[in-house]
């Protein structure tokens, strides 16, 4: 299906008012998924034209993905990931897993972004980082296109690793996301412990219902703020 290749529009335009010089695309995966980490892309890619046939991870083959991640990681400017456990999940939820994860994306960066472009329309990241947030950017906006790229192309190839140990679960295929193969896997065997153990999922496995952990609420959640 033909779509339009990403711009720097919205980069061009936070350049222009606020006089941020160095803007960072970022954006997340494995939010949906029953295990493993999320893992957060920042990418730095400036005003240079992309490789061609950039665009949302999702809507690239998975072959020609990890071509692309390989020519980004050289291209880009400057990259880093950030990744928030299932412990970490579990112990403070998504939304500050997300922020956790960027956090350490950012911060492993060379070069303290001056501005972010956040995937979607929720801002999970929050001060002091000066952010826009974008619907659909990693359609959009060359540097989160670039970010998405990367993130998809490593967590894949971590799940995979992560699966070398628990074949049934066919991590290399579905990256941690609810397959049929990987919810037979479960209410035979059990979650990894590479599993969520917050999740609802188990709700519906009366034999390994008894795993399920309950997240406190904290006012202070460690190692955020």
């Amino acid at each position: 299906m033909p779509y339009e290749p990403p711009t720097h529009r919205v980069e061009r335009s936070l350049r222009a008012t606020t006089g941020a010089k160095v803007v960072a695309g970022v954006d997340e995966v494995g939010r949906g998924a029953w295990a493993g980490p999320v893992t957060v892309c920042a990418a730095i890619t400036g005003l240079r034209r992309p490789p061609e046939g950039l665009t949302d991870s999702k809507l690239i083959n998975p072959g020609r993905r990890a071509e692309l991640a390989e020519r980004l990681a050289d291209w880009a400017t400057a990259h880093a990931l950030g990744h928030a456990s299932p412990r970490e999940i579990d112990e403070l939820g998504m939304t500050a897993a997300l922020r956790l994860a960027a956090v350490r994306a950012l911060e492993a960066l060379p070069v303290r972004p001056d501005a972010v472009i956040l995937d979607g329309k929720h801002d999970y990241l929050g001060g002091p980082w000066r952010v826009r947030t974008v619907i659909k950017g990693d359609q959009s906006c060359v540097a989160v296109a670039a970010a998405s790229v990367i993130a998809k192309v490593h967590r894949d190839a971590l799940m995979a690793r992560l699966g070398d140990e628990h074949a049934d679960f066919r991590f290399d295929r579905n990256a941690g996301y609810p397959s049929p193969e990987h919810r037979a896997a479960l209410a035979e065997l059990g979650p990894t412990p590479h599993h969520r153990l917050s999740w609802s999922y188990l709700d519906a496995l009366p034999r390994w219902r008894h795993l399920k952990r309950t997240r406190v609420e904290r006012t202070e959640q460690i190692g955020l703020f």
